[in-house]
């Protein structure tokens, strides 16, 4: 066994034992970053700066950030689609860390996950979609409504359409706290709740005071962030599946809202 693989799996059994502390540590740094980049927004005024970039380039811009976004999306996939096989050093990574979680965690964590991991369930999050669009259309918009129900079914989508081309299988979980069944690779709950709090906080941006700006966006980023990682406390997903997803739902996410701005600059014109 070389160093770099004798590291990685190192790395693996040590994340393995101090995992929740560790979920802890990062998302307070995502957090703080989140609370930042609000009050980024309101302090220099995003807004006002876009609104005075030309409809042409902003057109281009917004063209330019969807395909970067997606080819560093996709040049990850097929790197990653290189590497799944249990003898890689990714793979063995994925399944060292996956056993140490199985062996270390303690029951009432893994029922505390199972409880949260629910929130990022198909079912919950088709009735948020459903319900958020008919009172945006009752209110009148219809745009962001429009692109509420896009970016959702969107993602959900793109995602199975993933799982169909990777074919990879979960890892065993026989603790009872939460079943999957299906391909593993990328999470669908980890890009479907990224995109679905994200729009959620998005349209808490654009339609709620600033009060409530930074509250909602922080809401929306742990349950995101939460879900996705609640996947491999649970043992249900491979570390890299969450990764993927988290890297899906942020791709999807900056796509849909560059249009959704861009068609409501175009509109105001």
């Amino acid at each position: 066994m070389d160093n770099d693989l004798t590291q990685t799996l190192a790395w693996a059994e040590w994340l393995g034992r101090h995992a929740l502390p560790v979920l802890a540590a990062a998302l307070l740094v995502v957090l703080i970053g989140c609370t930042a980049a609000v009050l980024g927004v309101h302090r220099y005024g995003a807004h006002t700066v876009w609104g005075r970039v030309p409809r042409p380039l902003l057109l281009g811009v917004c063209l330019a950030l969807g395909a970067g976004v997606l080819m560093a999306t996709g040049s990850l996939f097929a790197e990653m689609m290189e590497v799944f096989d249990a003898g890689e050093e990714i793979g063995q990574f994925d399944v060292r860390l996956t056993e140490t979680l199985a062996r270390e965690l303690p029951p009432a964590a893994l029922q505390f996950f199972g409880y949260l991991t629910r929130l990022g369930d198909p079912l919950p999050l088709t009735v948020l979609v459903i319900a958020l669009a008919g009172v945006l259309l009752v209110r009148r918009h219809t745009m962001l409504a429009l692109g509420w129900v896009v970016a959702c079914a969107g993602a959900g989508l793109l995602n199975q359409g993933l799982k169909r081309v990777f074919e990879r299988v979960r890892p065993v979980h026989d603790h009872g706290f939460a079943q999957a069944d299906g391909f593993s690779f990328p999470s669908g709950h980890t890009s479907g709740s990224l995109v679905v709090y994200g729009m959620l906080a998005y349209l808490c941006l654009r339609l709620l005071p600033v009060r409530w700006h930074v509250p909602s966006v922080l809401l929306a980023a742990a349950l995101a962030f939460s879900i996705g990682w609640s996947r491999v406390i649970l043992q249900v997903h491979w570390a890299s599946d969450v990764v993927a997803g988290f890297a899906l739902g942020v791709a999807w996410l900056t796509i849909c809202i560059a249009a959704i701005e861009y068609a409501r600059r175009a509109r105001r014109a």
